[in-house]
């Protein structure tokens, strides 16, 4: 694979990362803990709601970036589960 298809490939992925797109969708009820994943999979399903049920709209090729969308829900889990359980943390700078 040479490098401008790498590139095309990854520009791909990063605008239209599920992940990515359910992580400011702030939709009361939508699902938070592998959200991205989820909406993967629900879209690969033939969902017809992404919007109603996630917050946001599915990626063009779910499949392709199932992968990706699962890496990064894995990598936040801790600060997803954290935000279901309805823990905040406020940090403020300055002294």
């Amino acid at each position: 694979m040479n490098k401008a298809t790498l590139y095309a490939l990854v520009l791909a992925l990063l605008s239209g990362c599920a992940s990515l797109r359910t992580l400011d969708a702030a939709k009361p009820g939508a699902p938070i803990v592998y959200a991205g994943t989820r909406l993967d999979l629900y879209a690969l399903q033939g969902g017809c709601c992404a919007q109603q049920r996630f917050g946001a709209e599915a990626p063009g090729l779910p499949g392709l970036d199932l992968p990706a969308s699962a890496l990064f829900d894995t990598v936040v889990l801790p600060l997803s589960l954290l935000t279901a359980l309805g823990v905040g943390y406020h940090a403020q700078g300055g002294l």
